[in-house]
């Protein structure tokens, strides 16, 4: 039995928070893509139709509503062909969460929510939750997979009011895990996957860029189309400390004691390589990056992305 107060919300609930859906329920998430789905909607299809935008012409067979009939064509060779359309559809959202444990990590410069600044994977599921409700709002299917060494959720993609919660509640119940190999896990995922659609990874990438790279493209090889949304801490990026200071390793290798300032300088640079690895192989195959900073507010940087996308500026 439920004891809960009748105007106490579920503990899902927290990750949506209402100034949130508020702010992004005026926004949509065109696809860029063609996508395969069930339903009419906003996304290209790879199905021939007759909706708005013209792909083709075809000779006509009885049967065929001559409304379609290209008379500007008849006119001129007297050969009857029909206009086809490419239809729209319902886009199919897969969103990849990382559990894995560098995403605990929460920086003094986090943003805060409720009065605590957000880990890296708490920044991650809010993200998840709000293009979830996002997705399902606008008639769309989605799915949620969540993974560390393995993957621990698998939520295939549906258009039902219900999977709000459903991905909701998985979220909620999502613990930070140990170590990971990303790559080898997109590999996993990319055939699980069963038609083309939207791939969201949302995830701090510690892993081999090049391997990384690699395991994306086997998501754009199934037609898939990918947004990464690489979320790091302000730290990671700006690296402050300044004294001795005990770094400690959230995927179970042995901590190190060390002064920062000696190795600021080697780490910025690393960083940097790292990040401009991820987001020129991004730009080879296809793929959107987003750099993401926990020091951002999560909304602000999402709807500041979709603004982007919307307009055709990123």
């Amino acid at each position: 039995m439920d004891f809960r107060h009748p105007l106490q919300k579920p503990a899902y609930m927290r990750w949506l928070p209402s100034k949130t859906t508020a702010t992004i329920a005026s926004m949509e998430f065109i696809s860029r893509g063609v996508m395969q789905g069930f339903i009419a909607g906003r996304h290209k299809s790879p199905h021939k139709g007759f909706s708005i935008e013209f792909a083709e012409h075809r000779q006509y067979t009885p049967g065929d509503d001559l409304r379609n009939l290209d008379w500007h064509v008849l006119a001129r060779s007297d050969r009857s062909y029909i206009k086809q359309y490419v239809e729209e559809t319902n886009l199919r959202a897969t969103i990849l969460v990382d559990t894995s444990g560098s995403m605990k990590y929460r920086g003094d410069a986090a943003a805060a929510v409720e009065n605590a600044p957000c880990s890296k994977l708490e920044y991650a599921q809010y993200l998840a939750a709000i293009l979830s409700y996002l997705f399902i709002g606008q008639q769309d299917a989605v799915g949620l997979v969540t993974f560390d060494t393995a993957i621990r959720t698998y939520i295939p993609a549906r258009a039902r009011a219900s999977q709000v919660r459903a991905l909701l509640e998985a979220l909620d119940a999502t613990k930070p895990g140990g170590e990971t190999a990303i790559a080898d896990i997109f590999h996993d995922i990319a055939e699980r996957i069963p038609r083309r659609g939207l791939v969201i990874i949302i995830s701090d990438l510690f892993d081999d860029p090049e391997r990384i790279v690699n395991a994306l493209h086997h998501f754009r090889h199934r037609r898939h189309e990918v947004v990464v949304l690489h979320v790091l801490a302000d730290e990671e990026l700006t690296f402050p400390f300044d004294q001795f200071t005990r770094f400690r390793n959230l995927e179970g290798v042995s901590d190190i004691q060390t002064d920062p300032k000696a190795l600021r300088a080697s780490y910025l640079e690393q960083i940097r390589l790292f990040l401009q690895a991820i987001k020129n192989g991004c730009g080879r195959i296809g793929a959107d990056y987003v750099a993401m900073n926990t020091a951002t507010p999560f909304d602000q940087a999402l709807s500041a992305y979709l603004t982007r996308r919307r307009t055709g500026q990123g």
